[in-house]
């Protein structure tokens, strides 16, 4: 069974009269441990995909589900903890919380969420700071950390509920060339590991590039799907 399957998903927005449709008749099926790419120009519909996979949209029609579940008929409350068990996020400005240590943003999950003994918060927590190569800052403050440091404990935090599916929403956008590959190489990384799948929404030619699966989106609609070279039309 795919991790995620989209049939005929469609969604449209309002702006006062006017109907804009940001997806229109997607049909998707991404398997476990799939390393992805969404591309497209802006306003093609990347980002709302992710939204509706992610759980934090419901598509006006067709069906999502994600790990066999149906995601789009879940209300808040049950969208809100299947998103705090099973996905996980990485986002462009990182959204680390700035009172909390790097440690403390990594471990935030598990207490809200998912409401593990402390043993074992800890030992998740301090297992994933070594995979990132950050546990020497662990006790350090958002401000105190770079952008491709922040961007680390964000793949950390990303990774502590133990996901099978992560999205990222231009993780590299705001890193520089060595950094973004650091990046790109640590989800990889954590993809052969732990067989997450990674789905990126991204303009970024070097996520492009290492991506297995590439997705084009144009106007809403889904155009082409390449993978490892061999291209596919919608």
């Amino acid at each position: 069974m795919p991790l995620v399957e989209m049939d005929k998903v469609s969604k449209m927005y309002r702006l006062g009269a006017v109907e804009v449709w940001a997806v229109r008749d997607i049909d998707l099926h991404i398997e476990e441990g799939s390393f992805v790419a969404f591309v497209g120009p802006s306003g093609s519909g990347k980002t709302t995909l992710l939204n509706l996979i992610g759980c934090l949209d419901k598509p006006t029609t067709g069906r999502i589900r994600v790990g066999g579940f149906d995601v789009a008929a879940f209300d808040r409350t049950q969208a809100a903890q299947f998103r705090g068990k099973n996905i996980g996020f990485v986002f462009q400005n990182f959204n680390l919380v700035p009172v909390l240590t790097a440690a403390e943003n990594v471990e935030y999950p598990l207490i809200m969420v998912q409401t593990r003994p402390e043993p074992e918060r800890q030992k998740r927590v301090a297992d994933l700071m070594e995979a990132v190569g950050m546990a020497g800052r662990k006790d350090q403050f958002p401000d105190q950390l770079s952008g491709g440091q922040q961007q680390r404990v964000a793949v950390a935090r990303a990774l502590v509920s133990r996901p099978k599916l992560v999205l990222a929403d231009e993780p590299t956008a705001n890193l520089d060339h060595d950094t973004a590959y650091s990046i790109i190489n640590l989800m990889k990384k954590m993809r052969a590991d732990f067989n997450t799948a990674f789905i990126f929404s991204t303009h970024d030619p070097r996520i492009i590039g290492e991506a297995e699966i590439v997705i084009t989106l144009e106007d809403g609609r889904l155009v082409s799907r390449e993978e490892s070279g061999r291209r596919v039309h919608a």
